[in-house]
């Protein structure tokens, strides 16, 4: 094992602490913990400016703001969406009740196929649910053409594309709602948090309303609600982070470039085109190891972690291979070739913007003498 320290495939970018100092002190005056506090109202208006949003509701994490979107649209029976994501996207369709229909994805993009939506469409399909898998936008025209064909809702797991554009702005706009995360691991953190793109000042009612169990006022109780409000802590963080998001996306675009400018023309390791600097956020590095390579992925990844290069499989398994779901008929292998390919050759590289050029020439060099 080697004596280096460790690398993770990403660590949580932290802004210096002295600047958390006021905050704190404000947190600790005036004894407002949550429920709606003066920084939760203020990360809400700050964060609808930068990402160009009029409406949003800050959640205590992304899970609970995707299961709170569904039972904000009514969302029942079955839902169209991706086995290549992180579990959450579909364990909040399980608890919502909701049947989960797993479809293909694209090979150019790891983002569901809209070719293959209509053909999972049946009577009792009420939603599809894609995801900007790395931050890389879907193909948002032709979802939204099948689903107002089909009259069905679209909800984004956004959780990878906090800052991401298109040619017309925010790709947040899209669908009926937009689900972010801002985990630790995301390109934007509060430690814990998430939130929902609402399109209008009504939806953002109903989903408020949802997120504080249903109340309106001390006596007034709407909705089967639950508690997935944000901190006071967790938005003050947020305000913080804000402040150097911009600087923080940079780095990670430098350290994007880097990995593409070294790794170019490896046999057996490919990557995604480069992203346009001006509308990414460059969450994650992924690369492909295919058989051209001296090593297959996991081996690949084992050596790199003898060396404290702690890389990640995202995302290995497939969610439709969990036992839960690996029984649903669109969970099958033979329907879903391309993901499953993807999922035994993926492995997503360090980036994040701390890491050094020390240490990403140590990540680089295992790759390129294997």
């Amino acid at each position: 094992m080697s004596t280096e320290p460790p690398i993770y495939v990403t660590q949580p970018f932290l802004p210096p602490l002295e600047e958390f100092t006021p905050y704190l002190e404000q947190i600790w005056n005036s004894r407002i913990l949550a429920n709606n506090g003066p920084f939760h109202r203020e990360l809400e208006q700050a964060l609808g400016q930068y990402l160009g949003v009029e409406h949003i509701s800050l959640f205590a994490n992304g899970t609970l703001a995707l299961v709170t979107a569904l039972q904000a649209l009514r969302i029942t029976g079955e839902v169209i969406t991706t086995p290549y994501s992180f579990v959450a996207t579909s364990h909040s369709l399980l608890w919502n009740g909701v049947k989960p229909v797993f479809v293909d994805i694209d090979a150019d993009s790891f983002n569901i196929d809209p070719t293959k939506i209509e053909a999972a469409i049946t009577p009792q399909t009420t939603a599809i649910m894609p995801v900007h898998c790395y931050g890389r936008p879907c193909d948002v025209h032709a979802i939204q053409h099948i689903a107002d064909n089909y009259n069905l809702k679209v909800i984004y797991d956004a959780a990878h594309a906090f800052g991401v554009n298109d040619a017309d702005g925010t790709v947040l706009r899209h669908g009926d709602l937009s689900v972010l995360s801002f985990h630790a691991t995301k390109v934007f953190n509060t430690f814990e948090g998430g939130a929902i793109i609402c399109p209008d000042a009504k939806t953002k009612t109903r989903i408020d309303h949802l997120k504080n169990f249903g109340y309106v006022d001390e006596v007034t109780v709407v909705a089967p609600g639950i508690n997935g409000k944000m901190n006071e802590f967790n938005a003050a963080l947020g305000l913080l982070q804000l402040k150097y998001i911009d600087q923080a996306i940079a780095e990670r675009q430098r350290i994007d470039a880097a990995y593409r400018e070294q790794l170019a023309g490896i046999p057996g390791i490919r990557f995604l085109p480069a992203a346009d600097v001006r509308t990414a956020n460059f969450a994650y590095f992924p690369i492909l190891v295919g058989a051209e390579y001296p090593l297959s992925r996991d081996e690949l990844n084992d050596r790199l972690r003898e060396h404290n290069i702690y890389a990640r499989r995202y995302f290995y398994p497939l969610i439709s291979d969990f036992p839960m779901y690996r029984g649903l008929p669109s969970a099958r292998r033979e329907n879903l070739p391309v993901a499953t390919e993807m999922a035994f050759q993926v492995l997503c590289l360090p980036i994040y913007p701390a890491l050094s050029g020390h240490d990403q020439e140590r990540i680089i060099n295992m790759i390129l003498h294997p």
